[in-house]
This record gives C-alpha cells, structure tokens and sequence, in this order.
C-alpha cells in the first residue's frame, strides 16, 4: 500500500473538491470511478457428463405443421362439433344432442353439488334462544 499513489485528473479533483457554487458540477469525461470493477468469473468444476445417445426426432417438420389441435368429438357419437361443443361438469365433450346429463349418464352429481351452493349462500343463522316466562 505505500508504493500505490493516488493520482487525480484536474476534472476528477474539481469533483471531489466541495463546491461553492449551487451548480452541479461537470461530470468527468472518463467514468473511471464510477464504473463497476470487472472481476473474474469464478472457475467452475468440469461435470461429469454421461454418453448421450442421439434421440431421433418421429415427426418430421412437414408433420410438425400438419399436426393441429385434436380435433373436437362428441364422446358418445364422435361427431365432429366444431364451435358447437358442450363441456359438460364431468369434464367430456358433447355434440348438441348428448349435452344433457340423462343423455351420457353423466357423472357428475348435480343435487349434491346444489345442496352445497344453496348453503354457501344461504348460511343458517340462529337467533338467540328467548326465555320463556
């Protein structure tokens, strides 16, 4: 540390100095101080890599763009439904006429899942108990 000097540009020292004036003073054209220091990236240990055998890839690109989104089916007919498809709350696709829950033997059960709503909504409130006299 004693053989290092500190030596400071004129635009440098005019920075450091406090400065009477209320203007802001010039910024150094060389942003020396101010820059963030480099430091070397530290060395990573090699990993130990396995033989990789090379996966060939089925679909060719042609494939690739040919292959949509499946196309929508009713469950029961497999009549393609297009934009008229019913997701039922059993979770399967429907055409116009198997969208009702008799019509498939849905699964999903309708009364309990009511039940729950009705009392979701509609909590039970109790008074408080009156003495009689």
């Amino acid at each position: 540390m004693a053989g290092e000097r500190c030596d400071l540009n004129k635009d440098e020292a005019k920075i450091l100095k406090p400065s009477s004036s209320s203007s802001p003073p010039p910024l150094p054209s060389q942003p020396s101080l101010l820059a963030p220091q480099e430091f070397p990236a530290p060395e990573r240990p090699e990993r130990l890599q396995a033989p990789v055998a090379p996966i060939s890839c089925p679909l060719k690109p042609e494939e690739e763009r040919r292959s949509s989104p499946p196309i929508k089916r009713c469950l029961i007919c497999r009549k393609r439904v297009g934009l008229t498809c019913f997701r039922c709350r059993c979770g399967d696709l429907f055409c116009n006429l198997h969208r009702y829950s008799d019509a498939h033997d849905c699964s999903f059960d309708y009364k309990a899942a009511g039940r729950e709503q009705i009392a979701k909504n509609n909590p039970l409130i109790r008074a408080a108990k009156i003495i009689k006299i």
